[in-house]
């Protein structure tokens, strides 16, 4: 956490965006010395024809290759084949174009390739790396994870069924190319969820106990452009500006809590999320009340602030002071019931509404005393205003799981 009157802010990645900013990738490659670059993404962005909106940006570079079977949930096997083809192929450098996982996966092959290891496990946690990586450049297709301009990778490793986590400056892309071509094509409901990814990023960084003064600035923008333009996306897919607006709030949020930290809502989803395979946007939108809520006693008056650029002046105006942290949290929770109507019912509300590709529930629950105790193992515990433990756990667990109310008065008032 951070000390009065100390903090640190570290962000070193060159973020290049705009309506055309895909027409930079040959300058930033040979800027950093890469002439033959592997690109790494996954079915869904290839299917959607996205590497084909980048391969004219990038006519007369020599691809080693493109790698596109990374799963929701990138793991240490995935890494190590993806590392495999790098050797192999001869390249030098890396372009990870996707979301969350494919990010953290070009991170993680980065590691392998660069330290010429075998055992990816040998870097997990914070300092392990001590040198500089290979070029990478990042191509979001999504406006969530901000993957782009953090310092973290998450990779998980199904004989533990944890997620590892991997903290160093040295993970950080070398260039963060937004354009909002690259959003176009993502469906309702995913451009939903990531969003609440990145609003969940902005309101942790913004309220979690390693929050500094230059991350308040980008986390608090960050959350007025979300709530200024998520909606106008989901109802008007085509409207670029607005998508690019997206892209930049979640950029911002993600070097927000590159440096803030984040607390309990990002706790509970990595634990969801490595139990049960839930999407994490899904998991963020879920837990976001239900952690400010946790919070309230502790917190109230940093979230009574995020009521003006979420809800707007008027809202915010009209509430009276001593409302306006409850407001927030209620705020959230008409959004995503919002999000809910507006993409056919597929954005989850609660834990129990989650579903997999074939349409069964993704959650029992009997599965919520195995989440809790995964959670407290996690590390952004540390950051939460309020302490957490296996109890607390379980009671926000079984709120969310179908909705109802926190039972306020088990949680801790230290």
């Amino acid at each position: 956490m951070s000390m009065p009157g100390y903090f640190e802010f570290f962000c070193r990645v060159n973020i290049v965006a705009g309506l055309d900013g895909l027409d930079r990738i040959p300058g930033l490659l040979s800027g950093l010395g890469s002439r033959r670059p592997l690109i790494i993404t996954d079915k869904g962005v290839n299917r959607a024809g996205l590497i084909e909106v980048l391969m004219p940006a990038v006519t007369g570079i020599d691809i080693a290759g493109i790698q596109d079977e990374v799963p929701a949930d990138s793991d240490l096997a995935t890494v190590e084949r993806i590392a495999a083809v790098y050797r192999n192929g001869g390249a030098d450098g890396l372009i990870a174009v996707g979301g969350g996982s494919v990010m953290d996966t070009a991170k993680a092959v980065n590691i392998i390739v660069s330290e010429n290891a075998d055992d990816l496990t040998r870097f997990c946690g914070a300092g392990a790396l001590k040198r500089p990586l290979k070029p990478l450049i990042a191509v979001p297709t999504t406006a969530g994870t901000g993957s782009e301009v953090t310092l973290v990778a998450v990779i998980y490793d199904p004989g533990r069924r944890q997620k590892l986590i991997f903290t160093s400056g040295f993970l950080l892309p070398d260039a963060a190319v937004l354009d909002p071509r690259m959003t176009a094509t993502l469906p309702a409901h995913l451009t939903a969820q990531t969003a609440m990814d990145a609003l969940t990023h902005a309101i942790e960084a913004y309220t979690c106990l390693g929050k500094n003064p230059i991350s308040d600035r980008a986390a608090y923008t960050a959350v007025e452009m979300i709530s200024a333009n998520l909606m106008e996306v989901i109802g008007n897919p085509g409207n670029l500006p607005a998508r690019l607006a997206l892209a930049q709030a979640a950029t911002l949020a993600g070097m927000a809590f590159s440096n803030a930290m984040v607390g309990m809502v990002h706790t509970l989803g990595h634990a969801v999320g490595a139990v049960c395979r839930v999407a994490h946007g899904t998991c963020m939108a879920i837990f976001l009340p239900c952690g400010l809520e946790y919070n309230l006693h502790k917190n109230a008056e940093l979230t009574a602030a995020l009521l003006l650029p979420l809800a707007g002046a008027d809202v915010f105006v009209r509430t009276p002071r001593h409302q306006r942290a409850a407001k927030v949290v209620e705020w959230i929770r008409h959004l995503n019931e919002a999000l809910y109507q507006a993409t056919g019912t597929r954005h989850a509300r609660c834990l129990k509404e989650v579903t997999g590709p074939d349409g069964g529930a993704l959650v029992a629950r009997q599965d919520l005393p195995t989440i809790a105790a995964a959670a407290v193992n996690d590390g952004s515990i540390f950051y939460n205003p309020e302490e957490l433990d296996e109890d607390d756990c379980l009671m926000v667990l079984e709120a969310a799981w179908d909705g109802s109310p926190l039972d306020l008065g088990r949680i801790k008032k230290g």
